[in-house]
């Protein structure tokens, strides 16, 4: 006898606007602020929350395009209204604001499902892991020497074991920051590095055996992820020992495919409030589990946490210093680093667990 049909009541966006607790910058932009895009569904009397990091227009794709494609649509089947969403983006066109648009009502509709069915969302998306590894990432080139060291050696006494810090802006400053991070970890974490697509192609090899030189093993986006043929020059000619990472800003399959056909990374990156929700996640951790390759969660973690949990070739979680505060801000249930630095979702409440803090975000509102 086939089951019931629960339709969607309502989808519903906003937009805060949310200023960083001090200026940051990375090594091709600067910020001072970070907007946060929070959908909420409802059905069967019961409410799902998603988000994203995106800018205030994607409340726009959600009230003007995607609200009206999910709602009526069966709360119990979220992959359904993910296809049909990707549909109603064509002539917007789906990568960027888009994309994260979808993932926000994507992310939203299967917490909304799992709390219909009064599961853990870990395992309503097919839990194999307990919990997802994470490494404490900010670093910003922006900071100090003792704002940089007191970050780093917070997350390593924390039970966190590999910490992440921003390269590329200034080359001359780069070596004595690289040293401040190391001594703050102490030998007792991993330090891993991102130059956010500041290098050439030759001036990428070079800081590639330097880094190594220093034990790091991790270089995130060498050359700009547009780069291709550059990411898998790093790759085939960087040092032994130094993981060539890179796909953060991935936000449909075609991209992820492109990337893994060219062979351009050792650990490929997703990010599940960019890449097109859970649905979209878990796509991509199949063209990850077909290579045998590992995948890493780009930031978002409260969203992350949960996906991080279904992907087989797992590595870890970016546990990012923004986004961490701001979920603290923005939601009750927000999940802490547990000894050995993970995440570990509460089996013992329905969906991802988060409840919205609406009172406290209401004057960061902007849309």
């Amino acid at each position: 006898m086939p089951g019931p049909h629960i339709p969607v009541d309502s989808v519903t966006a906003a937009a805060y606007e949310i200023p960083t607790d001090q200026p940051e910058s990375d090594g091709t932009l600067s910020w001072t602020s970070t907007v946060l895009v929070v959908v909420t569904a409802t059905a069967g009397g019961r409410r799902g929350i998603g988000y994203t990091y995106a800018g205030p227009a994607a409340v726009r794709v959600v009230d003007d395009t995607l609200a009206g494609v999910v709602t009526g649509a069966d709360a119990l089947t979220p992959a359904a209204s993910w296809a049909a969403m990707q549909i109603a983006v064509r002539n917007l066109g789906r990568a960027g604001v888009a994309a994260c648009a979808i993932s926000a009502v994507d992310i939203a509709l299967w917490d909304l499902h799992a709390r219909l069915l009064d599961v853990p969302l870990s395992v309503a998306l097919g839990a194999i892991h307990d919990s997802t590894p994470v490494y404490g990432s900010g670093g910003f080139t922006s900071y100090d020497d003792r704002t940089l060291a007191a970050q780093l050696s917070d997350w390593v006494a924390a039970g966190i074991p590999r910490v992440k810090m921003k390269v590329g802006r200034d080359r001359d400053a780069d070596p004595h920051r690289i040293r401040v991070a190391l001594d703050a970890v102490a030998g007792d974490a991993d330090l891993f590095v991102d130059a956010n697509g500041a290098y050439g192609r030759k001036d990428a090899l070079w800081w590639a055996e330097y880094y190594r030189g220093l034990g790091i093993p991790w270089l995130e986006e060498p050359v700009t992820s547009d780069d291709l043929a550059g990411l898998r020059l790093l790759r085939d000619r960087g040092p032994a020992g130094l993981d060539i990472a890179a796909g953060e800003y991935g936000y449909d399959l075609a991209y992820f495919h492109r990337m893994l056909d060219a062979g351009a990374v050792d650990c490929l990156q997703a990010d599940v409030t960019r890449c097109l929700g859970y649905t979209g996640f878990l796509r991509v951790a199949a063209l990850c589990d077909a290579r045998g390759l590992d995948l890493s969660l780009h930031c978002a973690p409260q969203a992350s946490a949960h996906g991080g949990t279904a992907a087989w070739h797992l590595r870890h979680l970016e546990y990012f210093h923004d986004h961490v505060r701001i979920e603290a801000i923005a939601f009750d249930g927000v999940l802490t680093p547990q000894p050995g630095g993970v995440l570990k979702p509460d089996r013992g409440r329905p969906g991802h667990g988060l409840e919205l803090r609406a009172p406290d975000l209401e004057r960061f509102r902007v849309l």
